[in-house]
């Protein structure tokens, strides 16, 4: 099992800050745990741009790079998971780019990604989308059903609003940054109760719809065919922690391992 290990938000400053905190963050969280542990990626935060820590997740990913590679761990990328909220143009997806308040943030992430070849992580919910304007989106499309294209794009024709919006962030990356930046999907998934879309037969048709899709031979998006999309579902179980609605309803199990709905995924993945 590959790992991708986060640092929690309110330690960001200090990791930017303060390179020997990274170094002392890095021998407490990795190496002790180095080679066993297979660590993918690490993540400076989650969902800070824009926001009052965005200011901190460059120098936190360059400290942290840094401290891993002088711990001789030279084979982990350092990234950040960055919502949709940080894009401000997305339709149609060529036309996506960072929001005013994001773009000076995620500027020099992006260049900093690309000069080392890491990707940038996104988290990415055609769920809110779709609540959020239900009349302009078609459900089929949010869920990623097979059937018709939904939306021209110049040459690149959609079927999923999951493709759509992955393709608007490489669109908003490629304004940014002349060099190619990989996106990996470290969150999506859809609820399954909690409001009036988030069902149990619409959770397990976009949970199958994206497990599929990642498995399939034509893994890639318009904008970038053929590359897979690296995706990670969220979330394996059920929150019951949470408060009641749609935040704690994500899972495809709940609390005691019994399925909330099946999933079938291929035999990619076994």
């Amino acid at each position: 099992m590959e790992v991708v290990l986060g640092t929690v938000n309110s330690n960001l400053e200090q990791l930017a800050t303060n390179p020997s905190f990274a170094a002392q963050w890095v021998s407490a969280n990795v190496v002790p745990y180095h080679p066993a542990l297979k660590l993918r990626y690490v993540s400076a935060g989650n969902e800070v741009i824009p926001g009052p820590l965005a200011q901190h997740v460059l120098g936190a990913t360059e400290n942290l790079d840094n401290a891993l590679k002088s711990s001789g761990i030279d084979n982990v990328c350092v990234s950040t998971a960055t919502s949709f909220v940080s894009i401000g143009e997305s339709f149609p997806p060529s036309a996506g780019e960072f929001a005013d308040e994001s773009k000076p943030f995620m500027a020099p992430i992006i260049e900093f990604l690309a000069e080392n070849d890491y990707p940038l992580l996104v988290n990415v919910y055609p769920y809110f989308a779709y609540k959020s304007n239900p009349d302009r989106i078609d459900l089929d499309y949010a869920l990623g059903n097979p059937g018709r294209i939904f939306v021209a794009d110049g040459r690149l024709r959609y079927r999923s609003l999951f493709d759509a919006m992955v393709d608007a962030m490489y669109a908003a990356a490629e304004k940014v940054h002349v060099g190619k930046v990989r996106m990996v999907v470290t969150e999506t998934g859809w609820p399954s109760a909690g409001d009036r879309v988030a069902t149990m037969k619409n959770a397990k048709a976009y949970v199958n719809n994206a497990a599929a899709r990642a498995g399939g031979s034509d893994a890639g998006t318009p904008r970038r065919p053929g590359i897979e999309t690296e995706t990670y579902l969220f979330a394996l179980f059920n929150e019951d922690l949470k408060p009641e609605g749609e935040e704690r309803n994500f899972g495809m199990f709940w609390p005691d391992f019994t399925e909330v709905y099946h999933v079938d995924f291929p035999q990619y993945f076994n």
